[in-house]
């Protein structure tokens, strides 16, 4: 009983050290925080609101780009305002983005230096405590302790898993150690105390890339690292081990890539079913965000094998088309991003296969990223009168020659056993 004592008595302590320690470190830095809002010129209302901290003496503040995304986007229609902590407001000029790692550093005037968050120089330590700073629910700038849990494995693009209180209007935040320094930025939350940040080396290659030279247009610097990326992620895919695996009477491709979340389902257990249904699924754990109705990075395949028990030809035709007129675009884009699909129909039998397919292999052109493309793909069977192997995939914000050389890769690998 003694023993239990003490230990509630110990861990109201550290629960009490752990407040106090938050309450200094909000006390000072409140100074250098910021609520960010974008205003709509015509209507004077804002349209959105996050957070964001000042990273140097003469004004410079970080936060996300998905915060400041429809200035970005739409200069000429939106102004990015801040509230410091006095309740003071004024107008930030937007300097650089990072929307691969969502990041954005905009500038406010001021004619005496300021303080600043200091970045970190090294990652946490697994474990360690850390405090969220930003403006939930615009309720006000609040701090949150959490705990750092290393970067999100399944992540392209990398990712801190956040023990904490991530909320809305926290995005473009910063999250510091007990020395004040910025090791994360918020940027989205699952939940449940669950909630991921960019790591501070993200901001200080954006900082760093921003002091040699600021980009000449935000527009060309969005272009640039969309082609950057995806050039990395397939080369990565391209270079990667494709395993050949069963899917009843089909073979399927698994890429060995631990980005690449893969599941299956199946109707085996219905003895009822007319057509046996098996299905298996890989897709990208994530995209970019460019606006609230464009979204791009995004990748997944479908493979599905289907076979009829007691049904006629023509109507196990009739249900196998019906399917393939499902499929769709992996991605969300509006009419004024990108162009409508043009698609190319073809009957195909790949090199070194031993089966006969209807292919569709469709395109859309970006509208502000020249040589950007969303890309879908979709291969069926032909050569089953009661059978069929369905193939099928979508990659948004590809080059022509990834595209190219994934779709040959792709196809090479679906058959019958």
């Amino acid at each position: 009983m003694k023993g239990f004592i003490a230990f509630c008595l110990c861990t109201v302590s550290f629960l009490s050290f752990g407040i106090e320690q938050a309450e200094q470190i909000f006390k000072q830095l409140a100074p250098s925080l910021y609520q960010i809002k974008i205003i709509d010129k015509a209507s004077g209302e804002k349209s959105s609101i996050g957070s964001g901290f000042q990273i140097t003496a003469d004004g410079l503040i970080a936060t996300n780009y998905h915060v400041i995304s429809s200035y970005a986007r739409h200069p000429q229609k939106y102004q990015i305002e801040f509230l410091d902590h006095q309740g003071k407001k004024g107008e930030l000029s937007l300097q650089s983005v990072d929307v691969i790692n969502d990041l954005a550093l905009v500038k406010r005037s001021t004619e005496m230096p300021m303080q600043f968050f200091p970045i970190a120089e090294q990652a946490p330590e697994k474990g360690e405590e850390l405090y969220s700073l930003g403006n939930p629910h615009d309720l006000g700038m609040i701090v949150v302790p959490g705990t750092y849990n290393g970067l999100k494995k399944e992540s392209f693009n990398d990712r801190i898993h956040f023990t904490g209180s991530v909320n809305p209007g926290m995005s473009g935040g910063p999250v510091v150690n007990q020395k004040s320094q910025v090791v994360g930025i918020n940027v989205a939350t699952s939940g449940n105390q669950i909630g991921f940040l960019v790591p501070h080396d993200k901001l200080q290659a954006l900082f760093d890339g921003y002091k040699v030279a600021p980009p000449a247009s935000i527009e060309q610097q969005m272009a640039v690292q969309l082609a950057q990326n995806q050039e990395k992620l397939f080369s990565t895919i391209l270079a990667s081990d494709w395993t050949i695996k069963n899917l009843a009477e089909g073979n399927i491709p698994i890429i060995d890539v631990p980005f690449l979340r893969c599941w299956g389902e199946s109707n085996a257990d219905k003895t009822d079913a007319l057509v046996l249904v098996a299905v298996a699924n890989c897709a990208l754990d994530e995209d970019t965000y460019l606006s609230s109705h464009f979204f791009t990075g995004a990748m997944d395949m479908e493979f599905r094998y289907m076979q009829a028990k007691e049904l006629s030809d023509l109507k196990f035709y009739h249900l196998y088309k019906n399917r393939i007129r499902q499929a769709g675009s992996g991605n969300r884009a509006g009419k004024d991003d990108v162009s409508e699909y043009q698609c190319h129909h073809d009957i195909v039998s790949p090199t070194d296969s031993n089966n006969i397919n209807k292919a569709v292999f469709c395109t859309r052109a970006y509208k502000d990223f020249p040589k950007l493309y969303d890309v879908l793909f979709l291969s069926a069977s032909l050569d089953k009168n009661n059978k069929a192997l369905i193939s099928h995939f979508t990659v948004a914000g590809i080059s022509q020659d990834n595209a190219m050389a994934f779709t040959k890769r792709f196809m090479e690998s679906v058959s019958w056993n």
